[in-house]
């Protein structure tokens, strides 16, 4: 959906507070013919053809594209997603339920990344959080945002949390 179609009738993600509501768009991506891939791919070019605006379940809302290198192909990867803020820090995390996602074993591996948010580029680096940092950064998490506390709540494996910086940026 480009920025001048219509998003009567969707839902604001404000209005979101369970994981598992079908109108969430993590709820929506597996209903398309091709996929994850082919979501991903639709809202990538609409993000980069109207200057990182979307329509559709995205609309309005701030979402950012993440290219990391593969780990094990040491090819790049975009990846939408929704960016979370703790005060000034920027980070993401992911409701895929059996596994870690793909960026977050690339990030560990390369944390080297390209963040497009707001029309701009820019160059930066992923922290996978772990240990100690990862327990304080997780209990704030879970105390402070509803829908990855309900998510935290039904897989038995902890959040994927990685922090982003930009270059230039403490």
């Amino acid at each position: 959906m480009s920025e001048t179609e219509s998003t009567v009738g969707q839902p604001d993600q404000a209005d979101i507070t369970d994981y598992n509501d079908p109108n969430a768009p993590w709820n929506q991506a597996g209903d398309r013919e091709g996929g994850i891939a082919d979501w991903n791919a639709d809202v990538i070019k609409e993000f980069r053809e109207n200057s990182g605006k979307v329509g559709g379940a995205y609309a309005g809302g701030d979402l950012i594209l993440l290219t990391t290198t593969g780990a094990r192909s040491g090819k790049r990867h975009t990846t939408p997603l929704g960016p979370l803020y703790r005060g000034e820090t920027m980070y993401v995390s992911s409701f895929i339920e059996d596994k870690y996602p793909a960026w977050w074993h690339n990030i560990k591996a390369n944390p080297r990344v390209t963040i497009e948010f707001r029309g701009t580029t820019h160059q930066g680096a992923g922290k996978v959080l772990e240990g100690k940092e990862y327990e304080e950064f997780a209990a704030w998490v879970l105390a402070d945002n509803p829908l990855l506390a309900d998510f935290q709540s039904k897989v038995d494996r902890p959040l994927p949390l990685v922090v982003l910086t930009l270059d230039g940026e403490n």
